[in-house]
């Protein structure tokens, strides 16, 4: 009897840390989706702004259809995105079409006067830092997340479970490029 006591004692203990492993591991899962989420709030947030800044730019700036259909498709682009690669390499395509089209307003001395297109500027501004720092929430949750899968002994649970790392949020070799200023 004394011996069937130890057993049960030693197979509650150790399915109750293997109830806390599969736990800790769940909730770093969710938490890395959390993040996705926050980043797709904001890109949504931009791919919203965007039309509105084309139309304040298209009154100014007829001539420059090429430019606004390049804007257009990298926003489309952007908004069926699936998965963190593919919406990283999206989200630069359209951040690339973006600075284009504030070179362009530079020419305008009325469009950069234009208090809508200011306020417009100012809001993309806004919401581009936001989606800096929901990246790297969101790496920092799949850091910590990958970490879990990679210790000892979660690593048998997370095989054994069949759990994958996730994709950290990069960025692409154009933008690890450093930035050319001429005057």
């Amino acid at each position: 009897m004394n011996n069937t006591l130890i057993i049960f004692a030693v197979i509650l203990i150790i399915g109750a840390f293997a109830w806390y492993l599969y736990n800790s591991i769940i909730v770093a899962k969710i938490r890395v989706s959390e993040a996705l989420s926050h980043i797709d709030v904001q890109l949504e947030r931009r791919t919203d702004l965007i039309p509105n800044l084309v139309e304040a730019v298209k009154g100014y700036a007829k001539h420059e259809r090429e430019l606004f259909e390049k804007v257009t498709q990298a926003r489309a682009n952007l908004v069926s995105a699936k998965g963190p690669e593919e919406k990283a390499e999206a989200n630069n395509q359209l951040s690339k079409t973006l600075k284009s089209i504030f070179a362009v307003a530079e020419s305008y001395p009325d469009l950069k006067a234009s208090q809508n297109f200011m306020e417009l500027q100012e809001e993309l501004s806004d919401t581009e830092n936001k989606i800096a720092y929901a990246r790297q929430f969101y790496n920092s949750n799949v850091l910590n997340y990958n970490a879990k899968l990679q210790v000892f002994p979660n690593v048998l649970f997370a095989k054994l479970l069949n759990f994958k790392e996730a994709e950290f949020f990069g960025a692409t070799e154009a933008e690890k490029k450093p930035v050319k200023v001429s005057f």
